[in-house]
């Protein structure tokens, strides 16, 4: 049998061919991406006698591309977890450790020669499923700049009309992304641009812009506004050039809140197609945007074995370490798993929390450890293990009544 270990990187690899019994059928040497040297790989190994087996790693989307062309071309390809790898070893304490590209190709041989018959079969993951968590994985990239631009507009504000950001309460509209109080101090970018108004005048303005926004408009609001903007005390003066700089961080901000908009939307319509999106969306806390990131995070969830392989896919897991007389009985989570779903859970949790809602499972669990006295955090990745348990249970049995159905 002949196990070849491919070491991933970007734009080329390390590859190693080992047999039984230490033998090097190939040193490691490297393949460029393309499709001349990937061919000329698949023919080399293709010539070997006996079986041949193919080890590398999850590393970023790089291993993509080779994984799928080396299985198209017949090979049996097995992608394994780098956490695996990393805990192997065949060497001996007299050598010194070292990590180079070479070296981790002939260790993944090695691996493949050890575990030659638990070694995964490679699965591709369909085109629905690669994009959808492409794009969630972009949409938390601009949801980060968001937030820092958001922070920007507000230390602006703090200058030009102090607390605007806390006039409105209003959550965001799903058509554009927008939000009314950006909206807002885009139409009244200084405090004096209302008090040097009379009420009247800013009433007619502020109707005028509501109509114009589409947004609700209301004379109690309205006065609530002006006697806010009237007791405001900024520090920089009634200007062009503070109109300007006001101005042109909102352009930026509401850029990039149109976006992420567009974003959820394609996300949406893609998780739909999925079979097991009416099943995800009927759990509590979970909206339109939640539900597309749960399942683009978790993807097809019949390739975990049971409801702890999805726990420990998560990182929510906690592990027991006992040694002789030491065994607590509060361990941390492993966060070993995917960062992206942890944070998606932890947000579902948020909202189940908000809303308290009676006589559901994942509340009433949170609710318990609460009242025993757990720290937040517990009790909230406690409700998100008994959520990622229940979300199992339910997926597969909608999975297995359409198999069933078929």
């Amino acid at each position: 049998m002949n196990a070849v270990g491919i070491d991933v990187s970007k734009g080329k690899s390390t590859v190693a061919i080992l047999r039984p019994g230490g033998e090097v059928v190939a040193s490691p040497f490297e393949v460029s991406h393309n499709p001349r040297e990937l061919n000329e790989l698949v023919t080399l190994m293709k010539s070997l006698d006996g079986d041949t087996k193919i080890v590398m790693e999850y590393t970023g989307n790089y291993y993509l591309p080779v994984a799928l062309f080396l299985q198209k071309s017949g090979l049996f390809v097995s992608v394994v977890n780098p956490i695996l790898v990393k805990g192997y070893s065949n060497k001996s304490l007299t050598v010194r450790k070292g990590k180079t590209d070479k070296k981790d190709a002939v260790k993944l041989a090695a691996f493949a020669l050890n575990r030659w018959n638990e070694l995964p079969l490679f699965s591709s993951r369909s085109d629905t499923r690669t994009l959808l968590k492409a794009f969630n994985r972009q949409y938390n990239q601009y949801n980060k700049l968001k937030i820092m631009l958001k922070n920007n507009l507000i230390s602006i504000l703090d200058q030009t009309f102090p607390g605007a950001n806390t006039l409105f309460s209003t959550s965001t509209r799903k058509m554009d992304g927008h939000e009314k109080w950006i909206d807002f101090v885009l139409r009244f970018p200084h405090c004096e641009c209302i008090s040097k108004k009379s009420f009247s005048a800013f009433s007619k303005s502020y109707l005028s812009w509501c109509r114009k926004c589409g947004y609700n408009f209301s004379d109690s609001k309205a006065r609530e506004i002006y006697v806010f903007a009237c007791n405001s005390a900024p520090s920089l003066a009634d200007s062009a050039a503070a109109h300007t700089l006001v101005s042109t961080a909102i352009l930026q901000l509401n850029t990039l809140n149109e976006t992420l908009a567009s974003l959820q939307k394609e996300m949406d319509l893609l998780a739909s197609s999925l079979p097991e999106y009416d099943t995800v969306m009927s759990l509590f806390g979970v909206g339109s945007v939640l539900g597309s990131q749960l399942i683009a995070e978790i993807g097809d969830v019949s390739r975990f074995s049971n409801k702890k392989a999805l726990v420990g896919f998560a990182g929510i897991d906690a592990p027991p370490f006992q040694s002789g007389n030491f065994n607590p009985q509060s361990r941390s989570i492993s966060k070993r798993g995917s960062a992206a779903l942890r944070k998606t859970l932890f947000q579902i949790m948020f909202a189940i929390l908000q809303n308290a809602p009676a006589n559901e499972p994942v509340f009433l669990f949170m609710d318990k450890k609460r009242t025993e006295g757990k720290h937040f955090y517990v009790y909230m990745m406690a409700g998100a293990n008994k959520f990622l348990r229940i979300y199992y249970a339910r997926v597969m049995e909608h999975l297995n009544s359409l198999q069933e159905a078929a």
